[in-house]
């Protein structure tokens, strides 16, 4: 597995060439070439990568669960968002899918009337994996994994 290095605390046109010589293209790049993304790290509130939020696998046919990938923030695709450069953040292909696979369960529950504590109940029922580092839903953990 490769691991990309992190790039350095400003705008860097090295943060781009990392992100080529991983064979990413389009919209990461552009965000890396504009100063808009400032370091190769994966952006998402829950990192999983055991080698840590900087550690990246090249694009491949099909691509790895660390490949890196454009996620749809702060407007989900789902919700109609966009992928230009204000509604993109850099994350792990498996961050990405835990993060929106909580997102779609809680928004489901939400809009049948369910209070988080029933939510959290429902989730830990159905065995979702939590948040990383626990080991159960709580109310709390809902909310926070919702709104971020």
């Amino acid at each position: 597995m490769a691991m990309a290095a992190v790039g350095g605390g400003g705008a860097d046109s090295s943060v781009a060439d990392q992100l080529r010589a991983l064979g990413v293209k389009g919209v990461l790049v552009q965000m890396a070439e504009r100063g808009q993304l400032l370091a190769l790290k994966c952006e998402m509130p829950q990192c999983y990568h055991h080698k840590g939020r900087g550690a990246f696998d090249p694009v491949t046919t099909p691509r790895t669960k660390w490949a890196p990938s454009p996620d749809h923030y702060p407007i989900l695709k789902s919700a109609g968002g966009q992928l230009v450069p204000e509604n993109v953040r850099l994350s792990h292909i498996w961050c990405n899918n835990r993060d929106y696979g909580w997102r779609t369960q809680i928004r489901t529950l939400l809009g049948k009337g369910e209070s988080l504590t029933e939510i959290a109940e429902a989730l830990n029922r159905k065995g979702v994996p939590p948040a990383h580092g626990t080991n159960r839903w709580t109310a709390s953990m809902v909310r926070k994994a919702y709104v971020s």
